[in-house]
């Protein structure tokens, strides 16, 4: 079972002008993703209070299971997601996949992460391939190890975004020095996902992406590469 947990609030301002594609609509995003599941996922959506009421919002018109509560910013309602899922009872092999609300998934996604988890065996999982992992000088070394699998390869990288699956075993290994460390204020801005997965790493787990992406970060030059998106 893959057990979807999405992140919503009432956009207003800064969040909104980070240089989107002209077809960028997040309710659109958000119903490509429902046409796109089936018996092998739930989905709940995680709405913060705290930027706006879910009356306001396209949640409140959309029959999924629904839970608001109050954040205020990107950290608090993470961490606001991560104590929901853990008030729940979830097999260990249950994969909990987080996700942003701002993410587009291609068709076959759910196919693609299952084999993942089938093949590789690795603790976490993103379907997004960054595309600043191939031009910033920061990543100019950066070696990868690359998995094949039926579909698409996939290959070892250094951090991800908030949008990620485990196994519900793998987040319980790492949940208070990873998961919640990096939401609390004295650690952190707003979630600090890049160094959260850096501290992981050193710690022994690991973290893989698929090649070309089977999902992707709605920004502009942001956007996985190969795939035209816009016709999703």
């Amino acid at each position: 079972m893959i057990r979807i947990f999405q992140r919503h609030c009432n956009y207003r301002g800064y969040p909104e002008n980070k240089g989107r594609p002209g077809w960028f609509d997040r309710e659109r995003i958000f119903d490509s993703l429902m046409d796109s599941l089936d018996e092998r996922v739930e989905y709940t959506a995680i709405h913060d209070s705290g930027r706006g009421v879910i009356e306001d919002h396209f949640l409140n018109n959309k029959n999924v299971t629904k839970v608001s509560m109050l954040g205020g910013s990107d950290s608090k309602s993470l961490l606001n997601m991560f104590n929901y899922i853990s008030e729940q009872n979830y097999a260990d092999d249950d994969i909990i996949y987080l996700v942003e609300d701002d993410y587009l998934h291609k068709p076959g996604w759910i196919d693609v992460m299952l084999e993942g988890f089938d093949y590789i065996g690795a603790d976490y999982y993103t379907l997004y391939d960054h595309p600043d992992k191939y031009y910033l000088p920061m990543y100019e070394n950066l070696q990868s190890k690359l998995i094949i699998t039926k579909s698409v390869h996939w290959r070892t990288t250094p951090s991800t975004c908030n949008t990620y699956a485990a196994k519900w075993k793998t987040f319980k290994k790492h949940w208070d020095k990873h998961h919640i460390h990096w939401c609390k204020p004295e650690n952190t801005h707003d979630g600090y996902d890049h160094t959260k997965f850096l501290k992981l790493w050193e710690d022994g787990s690991n973290l893989v992406s698929c090649v070309p992406g089977y999902a992707t970060h709605v920004e502009t030059n942001m956007l996985s590469p190969i795939i035209d998106w816009s016709k999703i």
